[in-house]
């Protein structure tokens, strides 16, 4: 596992676990790594690496390493996973297959709207995922209106009406299907109470900690809510059937894996999939 910061990372945990109920003896590590860093790193690695998984700030950086990037992660400019096979390197996107899992596995498997908060990749990923199932209509909701504006490229290729507004718009918004937040937790405090009234469900990214003010406010309300760790292990499943070609991983024993580590008393900084930075746990709102 590469990227910065690194060391709360979760992905280490999942992973072992997963190798460890298929019977194999490979290592997964978490390594600091810069995107300057990156390349001599990559062209340092022997045969016996299988495969890398990337988080910020290297989703992008990684594209130009790779000899083959799949459709979905060139499209989005963000690859989490990259499988080694006879000397070459192949790109992957997990996270809108993990989304789309995660969504699924709390019986969400169509939608036709869907409010999405925050402008970085893992909104790009978020965008893809509501396309997959079914949505035809997005707003994106920035604090800066003019950094999510490459995100309207998407729009044609994924079939979709995209909307790009600012926080202070939030309010004016017709309900939708789904609000998908991928900012951290800290930055919810004020508009948490009014992002559940957006959605029929809402989903938070981040999984550090568990319970952000949005997840809160959604449990006070009674909406339908899921937690980042639900993508999390979805999308670290399908690197291990990457990494393994296996066509289903352990899941129950990753799940079970990460919770445990969950269940320990928090750390000092939240986590999220987010390439926003990081401002802590959950703070007084």
């Amino acid at each position: 596992m590469l990227g910065s910061p690194i060391a709360h990372s979760l992905s280490p945990l999942l992973h072992r676990a997963a190798y460890r109920q298929l019977g194999l003896d490979w290592e997964y590590t978490a390594v600091e790594m810069s995107a300057e860093a990156l390349p001599e790193f990559v062209a340092g690695l022997s045969a016996q690496w299988r495969g890398l998984s990337l988080t910020r700030p290297l989703k992008r950086a990684v594209i130009d390493l790779c000899d083959r990037v799949e459709s979905r992660g060139r499209l989005l400019g963000s690859i989490n996973t990259v499988i080694f096979d006879e000397g070459r390197r192949s790109g992957h996107n997990t996270d809108v297959p993990g989304l789309v899992r995660a969504l699924a596995a709390n019986g969400i498997r169509e939608l036709d709207s869907a409010v999405i908060v925050g402008a970085g990749a893992t909104a790009a990923s978020a965008m893809a995922a509501a396309a997959e199932v079914g949505a035809h209509r997005v707003t994106v909701s920035a604090r800066s209106v003019e950094r999510a504006a490459s995100l309207l490229a998407l729009a044609e290729p994924l079939h979709l009406t995209v909307q790009l507004v600012g926080f202070d718009a939030l309010g004016a918004l017709p309900p939708a299907d789904l609000v998908v937040s991928t900012i951290p937790a800290a930055a919810q405090c004020s508009m948490a109470g009014l992002l559940v009234t957006l959605g029929a469900c809402v989903f938070d990214v981040v999984y550090d900690p568990p319970l952000t003010p949005m997840l809160l406010a959604a449990r006070d309300a009674g909406t339908q809510a899921i937690g980042g760790f639900d993508l999390l292990l979805h999308q670290a499943a399908r690197q291990v059937e990457l990494m393994v070609g296996v066509s289903s991983a352990p899941l129950e024993a990753m799940r079970e894996a990460g919770l445990q580590a969950l269940a320990q008393p928090p750390a000092a900084t939240s986590a999220t999939l987010s390439d926003v930075d990081q401002t802590g746990n959950i703070v007084d709102c």
